[in-house]
């Protein structure tokens, strides 16, 4: 970055939080996720916020609302899989509608999406992946649950202006995000890619799968899950649990937000609470159960195989080989899931291919 970028850069910044307030804030860089942001709490005069830093072209662009097929794919994977990308007007209009849903997601205290700045409620450190040591696990658990149980049986209306809006979660964003698993993951394990008739095979099982699918019906966050979720204990409710990383939330299945919560990939969430979480969904929840499960059955091996392509991905392109420690537990899931019986389509073809997670 030349000398004349790094001072616009500082400028805009200043100016940003100069308008907000907070110019003479002291700045701590929290850590990082897989994405290409960044955020550093602020410390103004005792008051604490959390100042996020999106670049607005750090990544591939998000999906024009009406963008066809050929558009997304010509636009590339973020567009195909309607990712949220450089537009952060979509966190904020997902976090103003989940809080007016009666969740606690970060108020918006400044934004400027033009220059990637945004001013948020500082919610804590309390994340679900830390206090499960000093608070009971079930009891953390049954409140992410009571929280989508919330959002679930809300007649929701989905975020929508010039800026940004929910767009559903439809069958080229799910067969982009599948297919991750043949461009990553299987180089990854067999040392070169795959044929084509091979690929054919592969994406022609999971389309006969995924017709399987209910349609969308409630919001999906689409990462649900232990370091996503913050304890909340002095709110009430379902604001007891404090949300964070939804700006990729699109109108999906209730089952998906379920799968990111009990198939953690980077902790263990033991069967037996697994088990007894999702009866207890099913027990609060208006769904009708066989659907339900079909569709939980069926987002469970999507996503993991979404997140087996993703963190070879992470490991080979982006040079992060801490996510190959990841991957016993996401192909621990991916085997159970390929087990259940509306994964039958799936089953030969990793069989032939990937024997060890059959």
């Amino acid at each position: 970055m030349s000398g004349m970028t790094q001072d616009k850069q500082f400028d805009t910044r200043a100016d940003f939080l100069a308008a907000a307030g907070w110019v003479d804030a002291r700045a701590v860089p929290l850590a990082g996720d897989a994405s290409t942001r960044r955020y550093e709490r602020l410390d103004h005069h005792g008051q604490s916020a959390i100042f996020m830093i999106a670049p607005p072209s750090a990544e591939a662009p998000s999906c024009p609302v009406d963008a066809d097929e050929v558009t997304r794919k010509a636009l590339g994977y973020n567009a195909m899989a309607r990712l949220a990308g450089p537009n952060l007007n979509a966190f904020v209009a997902m976090a103003n509608a989940l809080r007016a849903a009666g969740l606690s997601a970060p108020e918006i205290y400044a934004a400027d999406p033009a220059n990637g700045y945004a001013l948020i409620e500082d919610l804590g450190d309390d994340l679900f992946a830390r206090v499960v040591d000093r608070v009971d696990e079930e009891t953390l658990y049954q409140h992410a649950i009571d929280a989508l149980l919330s959002l679930h049986k809300k007649s929701l209306t989905r975020p929508a202006d010039e800026t940004y809006a929910m767009l559903d979660y439809d069958g080229l964003a799910l067969d982009a995000e599948t297919r991750l698993l043949m461009e990553w993951y299987w180089p990854l394990k067999h040392g070169v890619d795959a044929h084509d008739d091979i690929y054919a095979d592969y994406r022609a099982r999971w389309a006969s799968v995924l017709d399987g699918l209910s349609a969308p019906h409630t919001f999906a966050l689409r990462d649900y899950h232990a370091e996503n979720l913050l304890w909340l204990p002095d709110r009430e409710g379902a604001a007891k649990v404090g949300v964070i990383d939804f700006q990729d939330a699109l109108f999906g299945q209730a089952a998906y937000d379920l799968v990111s919560l009990l198939e953690d990939a980077r902790r263990d969430v033991s069967p037996g609470l697994a088990e007894k979480m999702f009866a207890y969904y099913l027990d609060e929840s208006d769904c009708e159960s066989v659907q339900f499960e079909r569709d939980y059955a069926i987002l469970a091996t999507q996503r993991n195989a979404k997140i087996l392509g993703i963190f070879a991905r992470l490991a080979k392109r982006d040079n992060k080989p801490r996510y190959l420690e990841l991957l016993p537990r996401v192909e621990a899931h991916f085997r159970r899931d390929l087990a259940r019986p509306a994964m039958t389509p799936l089953v030969p073809f990793f069989e032939k291919y990937f024997p060890e997670l059959v």
